[in-house]
Order: structure tokens, then C-alpha cells, then sequence
């Protein structure tokens, strides 16, 4: 599917284009289609193509992986904005960071609505009783949620997780100042449940295949 049309079926919700293992020719071929927003998921490997890419003013880069603590001094000031703000303990490294290089990093909270093992993010529960905490950091500012729900035959599980966390995010707007922190994105919806993402307001999907092909291997 073309970038355009790709658009016009997310529209309101804006793509970000998941480019991990990707090369970087095939991010020139769709920033010159009007792509620029990108999404990665290892450090080193953003870090890279930041760099490489450097020619391409207006492009502007999204960590969506999981992020170690150790690596926090590596992106804070380099990504438009991260994804994955999975624990207390990450965001307040990230802040501490934030500060010994004086910069103010544009983040989203992880939720794990599913209380998935194997993914990381806060569950509601935990969320609701670390937010003033996370509220008070100084140098981050919270722009919204992510989530990733589990991988489901239908859209209509899905659709109960996307719905979920929109009410998680009004409920919080209520009791947030919302000049320091907008609470305004909802990250959710990848190539195979972006429609029903849009459809429970959703605005980033995170488009990989889709719009790359087939993903890579790692090396």
C-alpha cells in the first residue's frame, strides 16, 4: 500500500514509520514520498542513521524499543520523542540525564494493559499510583500513552485495549496540569490493527511492514 493512501486511512492519527533494521535507502525513498516521521528500536542503530541522515532536515525520530537505563545519557536530546517510558526507575534516570545536559525530552508512559510477561510498561494499576511522582519529574514532559496490546486473531480484543487506553488517558488529563505535561497522543496500532487503532483515537500508529516490505533479520 502507498504512502497516500496509507495516509488518507489513518488520518486523523499521524504514521510513524517503523524503520528498525531497515536500510537507510529505503528511509530516503519514502521521506522524498512525504514520510517524516520514523521509528527505531535499538540506540546504536538510530544513533547511526541520525547521523547519516543528517541531509534530511525535517526528519525527526521516535524511540520505540526498549530502553535500558544505562543508555538514557545516549537519547535524551536526540529523539523527538520516546516511546517507551516503561518504569518509575527509567523515567527518573532520564530526567536525571535530562538535566546534566540541560534538556527537557518529550516522552510517552508504556502501559501493559494485558500484564503481558514479556512486555514491559506499567500495568493501570501501578500507573495510577506512580503518577504524581512521574508528573513531578522535572525535565520530561509526559505528551501521552503507548501501548502494545497482545496478538489477536480479531480486531475486537484489540479494540477493548485501544478503548481502554483512551479512558486511562481522560482519566488522567483530570488530575494532570496540563500546560506542563499535554497528555494529547495516544501510540497504538501497527500493520495489522491500525484501522481499529484510528477508530479508538489513536494518534501515532506505528506502519513497519506495510510500508517497508518484509523486515530484515538481525544481525
Amino acid at each position: 500500500m502507498n504512502l497516500k493512501t496509507l495516509t488518507q486511512e489513518c488520518t486523523p492519527a499521524k504514521i510513524l514509520a517503523v524503520s528498525k533494521l531497515q536500510p537507510e535507502s529505503k528511509i530516503r525513498s519514502l521521506y522524498h514520498e512525504g514520510q517524516r516521521l520514523f521509528g527505531e528500536n535499538y540506540v546504536q542503530e538510530a544513533l547511526e542513521k541520525m547521523d547519516h541522515l543528517q541531509d534530511l532536515p525535517d526528519i525527526q525520530w521516535h524511540l520505540i524499543g526498549s530502553l535500558q537505563k544505562n543508555k538514557a545519557k545516549l537519547v535524551v536530546g536526540k529523539f523527538a520523542l520516546i516511546h517507551s517510558v516503561d518504569s518509575l526507575a527509567l523515567a527518573e534516570t532520564l530526567s536525571r540525564q535530562c538535566e546534566n545536559k540541560n534538556v527537557t525530552q518529550n516522552i510517552l508512559i508504556q502501559v501493559n494493559l494485558a500484564k503481558e510477561e514479556t512486555k514491559g510498561g506499567f500495568d493501570k494499576e501501578s500507573l495510577l499510583k506512580s503518577w504524581q511522582t512521574l508528573a513531578e519529574l522535572p525535565h520530561l514532559n509526559i505528551m501521552g500513552l503507548m501501548t502494545m496490546p497482545p496478538l489477536t486473531e480479531t480486531g475486537v480484543e484489540v479494540r477493548l485495549y485501544f478503548r481502554e487506553l483512551r479512558q486511562l488517558l481522560m482519566e488522567l488529563r483530570s488530575e494532570t496540569n496540563l500546560k506542563r505535561h499535554p497528555l494529547t497522543e495516544l501510540s497504538m496500532g501497527t500493520s495489522h490493527d491500525f484501522k481499529v487503532a484510528v477508530e479508538e483515537g489513536a494518534t501515532i500508529v506505528r506502519l513497519g511492514t506495510i510500508l517497508f516490505g518484509e523486515r530484515p533479520a538481525k544481525m
